[in-house]
């Protein structure tokens, strides 16, 4: 399952990389995309159970999550 979420304060590939290597780090993600000038992550979910701490934790890297929406 991929969802993309809407980001409004990623601003550099630093935020990128916090965001990517933050991700990653979670249990049941496969793979993380960010991109600054989109303002979009794109993360795949080994199941949709842990949608909900993934937007969590954006939030608790100070990142604000406008939308998200499921991918596929």
């Amino acid at each position: 399952m991929k969802i993309k979420y809407k980001v409004l304060n990623m601003k550099c590939s630093g935020c990128e990389n916090r965001i990517r290597n933050s991700l990653k780090m979670l249990k049941g993600v496969k793979d993380v995309s960010a991109n600054h000038e989109t303002g979009e992550v794109i993360v795949t979910l080994k199941n949709e159970e842990i949608k909900d701490d993934v937007k969590k934790l954006l939030n608790d890297l100070e990142f604000t999550v406008v939308d998200d929406s499921e991918l596929e």
